[in-house]
């Protein structure tokens, strides 16, 4: 159980066995649901660093929430963050045609926000959720140009 991980992601550690995650995690394989997805982010030689997702997908808004975490911390401040939320920007925004990507990021996590806003995120609001104070980001698809953004990787 890594503490500073659940720190992180706003969450307590999980407990549960592999069976039950296992069980849980197949249940959701087998019954996805459009108003969310999660993805695994592996190196090109395929070792698993963390996960994204999208999350409360609403169509008629045209609007989704997103989240990232890279829980190998020999990959964190190395651009991978900011490289995965621009592809993952790229498709939310030309693939399924949303107006408005946004997320909730821990007040104190100035790493993650500064990564944000190298994607094209912006700060909107401070927002306190579960006795938590998070900032509240977003970028409008008509505000994004990935063209302008920095080379995430090579910085």
């Amino acid at each position: 159980v890594d503490e500073e991980l659940s720190r992180l992601d706003a969450t307590r550690p999980l407990t549960m066995s592999y069976e039950d995650f296992f069980r849980y995690t197949r249940e959701e394989i087998q019954f996805q649901s459009y108003r969310s997805k999660r993805l695994a982010v592996d190196t090109l030689e395929g070792l698993h660093i963390g996960n994204v997702m999208y999350y409360d997908f609403n169509k008629k808004n045209a609007e989704v929430e997103l989240g990232i975490m890279i829980g190998d911390k020999d990959y964190w401040g190395k651009g991978y963050g900011t490289d995965i939320v621009v592809t993952l920007l790229n498709y939310l925004f030309t693939v399924l045609a949303m107006k408005r990507v946004y997320l909730h990021t821990l007040a104190w996590n100035y790493r993650a926000q500064a990564s944000f806003t190298k994607s094209g995120f912006r700060e909107v609001r401070p927002v306190r959720r579960g006795g938590q104070d998070f900032v509240l980001m977003e970028v409008l698809h008509t505000d994004w140009d990935p063209n302008t953004l920095m080379d995430p990787v090579s910085e």
